[in-house]
């Protein structure tokens, strides 16, 4: 439905009601969370989205694993989420900002969160302890920017130089998700497409030889769009373990 800025008393007040309608990330979503069992309270280091150790340790350990509708079968690994529970006489307003980085649920639960997590949400550290007794907790969530730099690589440890290429990607800080990963041939100036392995775990079978270049599809909302860089991302002599930052950035 179009708007007349005629039948506005400001147009203030005009940009005040439009950007909500603007705005991605903002609506609200209710839904359940509870908090890992394991020992250190921090989930397993094979996880889902195949972060391994990076996934317990990422955004200080505030880290979540998701619902498969948020999982979205590893495309929503890296996405941040800012949890609040409700419980007025224990939750903060604010909340907690938590990165997926695996997947779990229950019943009607969407986010199992790292122990340290599970206690931001209180108003005050000496109140958290009364949160844990609760085990499942109501809350509110919605999407939010991680804000973080460059888009790093990290070669996944199974990869063989030349035979096989495996490899995820993090500080992907923006709203949108990673849908697709391409890799250049300098020799057949052609864009190979990898496999989505799992969670966010990429792969190639014989990758090209030489500095590798690659092609990032992205998500967000309804919108899809190809980001890359011309520079070179990954290097000749590639090492399984190793970390290579971009100059990319999702916004």
């Amino acid at each position: 439905m179009a708007i007349s800025f005629n039948n506005c008393s400001t147009f203030m007040i005009c940009i005040i009601l439009l950007l909500p309608a603007f705005s991605f990330g903002t609506e609200n979503y209710f839904s359940k969370a509870t908090f890992y069992k394991t020992s250190d309270g921090k989930g397993t280091p094979t996880g889902a989205c195949g972060y391994g150790e990076h996934g317990r340790y990422v955004n200080d350990g505030l880290v979540t694993a998701a619902s498969w509708k948020l999982y979205k079968n590893g495309a929503g690994c890296g996405a941040c989420y800012q949890v609040r529970c409700k419980d007025e006489a224990l939750c903060s307003n604010e909340g907690v900002k938590v990165v997926v980085t695996d997947s779990g649920e229950g019943p009607g639960i969407d986010f199992i969160l790292s122990s340290d997590a599970f206690a931001k949400m209180a108003y005050h550290p000496k109140v958290a302890h009364k949160l844990f007794p609760k085990g499942v907790v109501d809350v509110d969530y919605k999407r939010v920017s991680c804000k973080y730099g460059n888009l790093k690589i990290k070669i996944n440890e199974h990869s063989n130089y030349h035979g096989y290429l495996a490899l995820f990607l993090f500080n992907n800080g923006g709203y949108a998700d990673i849908i697709a990963i391409e890799i250049y041939d300098v020799k057949s100036y052609k864009w190979i497409p990898m496999r989505r392995s799992y969670g966010a775990v990429f792969d190639l079978a014989n990758p090209p030889k030489g500095d590798l270049k690659i092609k990032i599809q992205i998500k967000e909302g309804e919108k899809t769009k190809w980001i890359h860089s011309d520079k070179t991302v990954i290097p000749n002599y590639w090492k399984p373990g190793s970390i290579y930052e971009t100059d990319i950035q999702i916004p």
